[in-house]
């Protein structure tokens, strides 16, 4: 026997079928699939999610099923993987380690444990934390929405805190991975001298909704300015992961992982990984990109050390005609 509950999602699923709105039949789906999930029904919301994925996957990978938010957040099937990733040992471990919690969460459930889904990312710009949250989508088969915070923050007293509860109360019915980018423009600390009242207010409202969180959603926090943080938010994460400029190894197997499939040569990369030591991951990935677009243009097909070379070079030299 159906619930009042279930009932209404029955006849929301109906009228969103004949009214061809796909967006409102898909958050309902999702919505059936995470109150199932709560009643330990967890095959069957598996299964749920995974006929809209395998849907949208092959339809779309945009997937705009949050209207009712008003442009707070961008959605899109990721299919990130963890070879995407160019970082240390230990960040991919930890990157490991949130994944198999997630995969293996009914299992801590039953021990009385919650799997690490709250995390904050800290670290230079560039060095990969935006992507970290893709390919935890990808991996855990989730969509990644992306929380757009030119448009949660706004000038009038208490409406972003209303906000906040509007992407809280979307989080707890539709399993996602949820990244708030950028997170130090809310998550300033509150003793700062430059603070307000305002800003008081929305870290206290934000402290407060993922503290009571409890979805099966994977919330990703990520920050360029950690030390602008409220000590409180710490408190708050399951995991915190410090990102850092790569080493020599690591530009060196970055560059061949972005232009191996346009140059099979095996090059010598010591004096280039040496010259690129100061750029983050993105500066890298950029300049082998461009490496690649000056091949194919000029005729040659062919990527050397020293192109590689110059365009890192040129990589930089926008960075100190900026005085950076």
């Amino acid at each position: 026997m159906f619930t009042l509950a279930t009932a209404e999602q029955i006849k929301m699923l109906v009228r969103s079928h004949f009214e061809s709105n796909d967006d409102r039949f898909r958050t309902v789906v999702l919505q059936i699939a995470a109150s199932e999930a709560k009643k330990g029904h967890q095959t069957f919301a598996r299964d749920l999610r995974g006929i809209l994925d395998k849907y949208y996957e092959k339809n779309n990978k945009i997937i705009p099923f949050n209207k009712e938010l008003d442009g707070l957040m961008r959605t899109e099937l990721s299919d990130g993987k963890l070879t995407d990733l160019v970082v240390n040992d230990e960040i991919k471990y930890r990157i490991e380690k949130i994944l198999l919690e997630y995969w293996q969460r009914d299992k801590l459930k039953k021990y009385g444990l919650n799997n690490r889904r709250k995390i904050l990312l800290t670290g230079n710009p560039g060095t990969g934390k935006t992507l970290t949250a893709s390919v935890l989508a990808g991996r855990a088969k989730l969509p990644l929405c992306t929380i757009v915070m030119d448009k949660l923050l706004t000038k009038y007293m208490g409406e972003t805190s209303v906000k906040l509860r509007q992407i809280f109360d979307f989080i707890s019915h539709n399993q996602a991975v949820y990244l708030f980018d950028e997170f130090d423009t809310i998550g300033t600390e509150r003793s700062l001298d430059n603070d307000v009242g305002e800003i008081r207010r929305i870290l206290n409202s934000f402290l407060q909704f993922i503290e009571q969180d409890e979805s099966d959603s994977i919330i990703v926090a990520a920050t360029n300015n950690p030390q602008l943080l409220d000590q409180a938010l710490f408190r708050r994460f399951d995991d915190v992961i410090h990102y850092t400029l790569p080493d020599r190894e690591q530009v060196a197997n970055l560059i061949r992982n972005k232009i191996g499939s346009y140059n099979h040569k095996l090059l010598s990369l010591e004096q280039v990984a040496d010259e690129a030591l100061t750029l983050s991951h993105a500066d890298i990935t950029m300049a082998c990109n461009n490496a690649v677009k000056e091949a194919i243009l000029n005729g040659s097909g062919y990527i050397d050390e020293n192109l590689i070379m110059r365009m890192i070079i040129e990589r930089k030299e926008v960075y100190q005609r900026g005085g950076i």
